[in-house]
């Protein structure tokens, strides 16, 4: 499901979530290396034109790796200290990489990123929102395509 079709079913979620993003310029992207094993990397994101778009560096690792297994994590900045003000926020998917001149261009010049760049929207498979309510119960919003929001609250 594409940014704009999670906003369609679940807007307060993803307002916080936006919101969340939108706090700091840097984030998280969890990849999968040849091996299969995990590589983090530092990343900003985009959310435009109801997509979350990624946007790399040519010849990147990260744009490698996702040319090669589509699947991707990525994390929010936490930001200083503890306090994670908005909770602890999590995408996870499959990276399509865009190579349509036209909508690379429309990217371009809304973002103006360094030329040339590799450019990937993305289909969600999951948003997790962690937050701590009352100084006592961990509450993890989870959402997957198909379904509502599952809200799990522990001690």
């Amino acid at each position: 499901m594409s940014w704009g079709g999670f906003v369609a079913v679940e807007p307060v979620l993803a307002r916080t979530v936006e919101e969340r993003f939108g706090a700091f310029t840097h984030h998280v992207l969890a990849t999968l290396r040849k091996d299969g094993a995990p590589r983090t990397t530092g990343l900003e994101v985009r959310f435009l034109g109801g997509e979350l778009w990624l946007g790399m560096m040519p010849g990147s690792v990260k744009a490698l790796d996702l040319r090669r297994d589509a699947r991707f994590a990525l994390q929010a900045n936490p930001g200083e200290g503890q306090s994670m003000g908005g909770g602890d926020v999590r995408i996870a998917g499959r990276a399509v990489e865009v190579t349509d001149p036209a909508r690379k261009a429309a990217y371009s010049e809304e973002v103006k990123p360094p030329e040339p760049f590799h450019l990937f929207r993305t289909e969600l498979t999951e948003v997790v929102r962690t937050t701590v309510e009352d100084e006592k119960y961990l509450v993890v919003q989870v959402w997957q395509p198909g379904a509502p929001v599952r809200t799990l609250k522990r001690t």
